[in-house]
């Protein structure tokens, strides 16, 4: 049985009615496989401790609860027709003629959760894997063996299929931490890992001289609700750090042009820009009264492409052009980066 968690976010919004035959249609041809829910990232991939929606996603996975459908096409088409797209489809459970539930994960069941990121499947893994789960009322721990695609967390109790190879030697933590460098490394939640996990090769544990401050993302609905999300917060913070004196190195993440272009909506998205554009400034004004020097980059764009032309909807996803990446100090003003 597969239960279906549609993207609607680095993918188009009204995308996974085509996966959904996709696989309904291989399923059929090689007579293996059942869709037995569907539900949004929203819900089943949430990584901001916004534990109301895991429960929902849960206890349609674990007993059927939500809303319920036929068929997983029924399931995308009548979340469709009340103008929800896929990263907001409710937790919907497919069901048979007896209006019960196809399939749900039971004692006793095996169940592979064939996601790759670090961050996202964490916390509805914690779920069904956490022998003394409290984060909400789960009545007991499921029996199943469960597997994770990839490793997402060391301190999960459950197999990984694919463990990641060994953890590469003399990255940027580790190299500054060889040399006695003290650092510094901030971001809100919603890019917390970012800054701290991914940056160092999916090692949990600061490296030498690394401290971490996170700053709470803002409990809203969507971002277009808050498009400056905590990056005021985050920006105040780096600045009392740089008053410290203590740090030679300073990681942040400004989430605000991710996270809200990630909404489709043109207008929030460059309230966004202008208040990440302001907080930067602020920062830079302060590294170049302490003689420092600023790089700025991105892992990838998005909100610089909010409509997508050829389908006629908000572009959603993340783009992969070339991103910038801009040196601050007035030693290599005028001056440009090689293209290599």
């Amino acid at each position: 049985f597969i239960h279906a968690f549609t993207d609607g976010r680095d993918s188009p919004p009204n995308s996974s009615a085509g996966y959904i035959t996709d696989i309904e249609k291989k399923a059929r041809e090689i007579g293996v496989g059942t869709i037995a829910s569907v539900m949004g990232r929203f819900y089943a991939m949430d990584r901001d401790s916004r534990w109301e929606r895991v429960q929902k996603a849960y206890e349609c996975l674990r007993t059927g609860k939500g809303i319920k459908a036929f068929t997983a096409a029924e399931a995308v088409a009548q979340s469709y027709e009340k103008d929800v797209t896929d990263e907001f489809i409710e937790p919907t459970s497919i069901i048979n003629s007896d209006n019960e539930p196809i399939a749900i994960i039971e004692d006793g069941d095996g169940v592979i959760f064939f996601n790759f990121r670090g961050d996202r499947p964490r916390e509805i893994t914690r779920a069904f894997t956490e022998p003394y789960f409290k984060e909400f009322a789960r009545p007991t721990k499921p029996d199943i063996y469960y597997v994770c695609l990839t490793e997402y967390d060391a301190t999960l109790p459950a197999q990984v299929a694919f463990p990641k190879p060994p953890k590469m030697k003399n990255i940027l933590g580790a190299y500054w931490g060889s040399l006695g460098l003290k650092q510094f490394r901030c971001a809100e939640t919603e890019k917390y890992a970012h800054v701290t996990f991914f940056y160092n090769d999916y090692n949990e544990k600061p490296f030498r001289g690394e401290d971490r401050q996170i700053v709470p993302s803002p409990r809203v609905r969507t971002y277009d609700l808050k498009p400056e999300m905590s990056a005021y917060e985050v920006a105040e913070v780096v600045l009392q750090r740089l008053d410290s004196n203590k740090y030679d190195v300073v990681v942040i993440n400004f989430a605000n042009p991710d996270m809200v272009g990630h909404t489709g909506i043109l207008e929030v998205a460059i309230k966004a820009a202008e208040v990440v554009d302001e907080c930067v400034g602020r920062i830079l004004e302060k590294v170049k009264s302490m003689g420092g020097v600023a790089l700025i980059t991105a892992d990838h764009g998005n909100f610089e492409k909010m409509w997508d032309k050829e389908i006629k909807l908000p572009h959603t996803a993340h783009t992969v052009g070339d991103v910038p990446l801009i040196v601050f100090d007035d030693r290599y003003k005028n001056k440009k980066l090689r293209e290599d």
